[in-house]
């Protein structure tokens, strides 16, 4: 899948991910390949995913996130 991660400032990650986990408003959450559409906010926490180069982790305060046709767009705040 896609991962886009974006702040106001800069394009934060941008490329492929083969798992992402975020901090959800309800609770942390996974996303994987071809999860169905969803649309959250993001609470501070830490957004974590695996790409081909490895884990990484991205501390944030807050934002939002729409999954849809094998795209994560995250926008933080």
């Amino acid at each position: 899948m896609t991962l886009k991660i974006i702040s106001s400032q800069e394009i934060v990650y941008e490329g492929d991910a083969k798992s992402v986990t975020l901090p959800g408003g309800k609770g942390q959450f996974t996303v994987l390949d071809h999860h169905a559409s969803l649309i959250s906010t993001l609470v501070k926490g830490v957004i974590s995913f695996t790409s081909a180069e490895g884990k990484r982790d991205i501390e944030i305060e807050e934002g939002i996130v729409d999954v849809d046709n094998n795209i994560v767009s995250v926008c933080i705040y």
